[in-house]
């Protein structure tokens, strides 16, 4: 375990979970937790023994965004996404899932969405309570928000600074699970083995094609989802074919291994 007080790194098998520590000040980042959240992101892609992160926060909230007391401090933060060491910057080669509970709010949202999975709880609240004060948005919730859910329903939350609960935010596609309070961070953890227990290879490249395609003409998408697809048809489809005709996965059953 990797404990840096204000963010704390533990191994759990093939999952890493990174918790943002400042409960009180509801998970702010800070600059000097913002750069180990980069950093922690960076040393799950690059370790080959870890297959899924789940990104959590403690004391009953996800994260409130950056620390405003800094910046009322006069000290400047980077863009989180803007900027190339910012913690919402890097694609990652590997699923990341956010376990929601309590305040996903302005910079947290955008953590949030910088997450490839979301499991909220009931009691989550997503918002951009960062419109309050003035302060603009850098870390790819204007980007990315509208992409996950449509310029409609991110353009109300923009403009309006609106609380979205954990159960909206699944019916709009903002958050994938919607789970009792308390729950958020076990169930995080029990898809991020569901996922981790899968071929790697297959998996992940169907990840990169899916994410990369958005700039794409459909002939240009299905190009790189040929060329992304190379590796594991070489390696991985089939012996997962001589599984299946031998067997595996008929009458309801799923072999992962």
């Amino acid at each position: 375990m990797t404990d840096h007080r204000k963010l704390v790194v533990e191994n759990d098998g093939p999952i890493t979970i990174i918790t943002i520590n400042r409960p009180d000040v509801r998970n702010a980042l800070d600059n000097e937790t913002a750069s180990a959240l980069t950093a922690a992101l960076r040393a799950f892609d690059a370790a080959p023994d870890q297959a899924v992160a789940v990104l959590t926060g403690a004391g009953g909230n996800f994260c409130a965004g950056a620390d405003l007391k800094e910046l009322a401090a006069g000290r400047e933060y980077r863009p989180w996404a803007g900027d190339p060491d910012g913690p919402c910057h890097d694609l990652l080669s590997k699923p990341v899932i956010a376990a929601v509970a309590g305040y996903a709010c302005a910079g947290g949202l955008g953590v949030a969405l910088r997450c490839d999975l979301r499991v909220a709880e009931e009691g989550a609240t997503f918002a951009v309570l960062s419109r309050r004060w003035g302060v603009p948005m850098s870390d790819g919730t204007t980007v990315r928000l509208p992409r996950l859910i449509g310029t409609g329903r991110a353009l109300d939350m923009l403009l309006t600074a609106r609380k979205v609960s954990g159960a909206e935010a699944v019916a709009m596609g903002l958050a994938d699970r919607l789970v009792p309070n308390g729950q958020a961070l076990p169930a995080a953890i029990g898809l991020a083995r569901e996922i981790a227990a899968f071929p790697q290879i297959a998996m992940r490249s169907d990840r990169m094609s899916a994410i990369r395609q958005w700039n794409l003409s459909e002939e240009q998408a299905l190009a790189l989802e040929t060329s992304l697809s190379i590796e594991a048809r070489q390696k991985e489809a089939r012996s997962g074919a001589a599984r299946f005709a031998a067997g595996a996965g008929r009458h309801g059953s799923i072999e992962k291994e």
